[in-house]
């Protein structure tokens, strides 16, 4: 999907839709995103009943480093760091950064971009989610015990170190046809990290907190990071071994029949 910046050339209309994945309408069960206590104590996410209403159009490959440069020279999003070069995806990006080119591209081609939600982010990621690395570990007089035992279970989970972003489908395709899931590239969402307290009685949450300094970001795993931070390995509020990579992909928002009617007339 690159785009032509020079304005002696014609701007796309839109992003090519074999670069767009079209999932239908859908329920799911999904674990919840956020820190979540009962009694003072930290408990594993509750996990609710998920539904996507309307089709769902996704970006296939995340956001290439080639296409993030037309943003970049376009003077509307700051250059990743580190660079790199060739067809992979953009990374050293942050969830400022990734707002800041989906704003763009939604201004360079008339429709609307953003990032996903996480509960969207998992329905595309179908069979290759994976949530929050939990413990059963919990001694509020020693919290150092709960972190060391999600240590292990993030270790458990066979991820090795792989600092490199690799050309784009190298990860493969999973069963809803969406590329490089849950391989080296972390991806932001626009959801916000909350910190929640269960009711006593385990009837649903009785208060949460929104911090939405920081948001959702998944891959391998899902965790959380402060908006600004573009290297997960520098810090930012990530559990366990921090993302190799932070990058995105975007979804695509289409107008309903009235909204368009209004825009063909020029009354939106």
């Amino acid at each position: 999907m690159n785009h032509a910046l020079d304005n002696s050339l014609e701007v796309p209309p839109s992003v090519a839709m074999s670069d767009v994945v079209v999932l239908g309408p859908g329920t799911f069960d999904h674990p919840q995103p956020g820190e979540f206590l009962k009694k003072n104590h930290p408990v594993a996410a509750p996990v609710a009943r998920e539904s996507i209403n309307a089709r769902l159009e996704i970006m296939k490959y995340q956001v290439s480093l080639p296409d993030y440069e037309h943003c970049v020279a376009d003077g509307a999003c700051k250059p990743a760091d580190p660079r790199r070069i060739g067809n992979v995806p953009v990374t050293g990006v942050s969830h400022i950064d990734a707002e800041a080119y989906a704003t763009w591209l939604s201004a360079r081609t008339g429709e609307t971009w953003r990032l996903p939600t996480d509960v969207e982010w998992a329905y595309a990621a179908g069979e290759r989610f994976r949530g929050d690395v939990e413990s059963d570990e919990s001694d509020p007089n020693n919290p150092a015990l709960r972190w060391l035992a999600q240590y292990r279970t993030e270790t458990a989970l066979g991820r090795k170190p792989d600092p490199e972003p690799r050309v784009q489908g190298d990860f493969g395709i999973n069963s809803k046809g969406v590329a490089d899931v849950a391989g080296n590239i972390w991806e932001w969402t626009s959801t916000c990290y909350i910190h929640a307290t269960m009711a006593s009685d385990g009837a649903g949450i009785a208060s949460s907190i929104d911090n939405c300094g920081v948001h959702v970001v998944e891959g391998f795993h899902r965790t959380y990071m402060s908006n600004f931070i573009r290297d997960g390995k520098r810090g930012g509020c990530a559990v366990g071994t921090p993302p190799d990579n932070l990058g995105f992909r975007l979804v695509r928002d289409r107008p309903s029949l009235v909204q368009a009617t209004l825009r063909r007339l020029g009354l939106s």
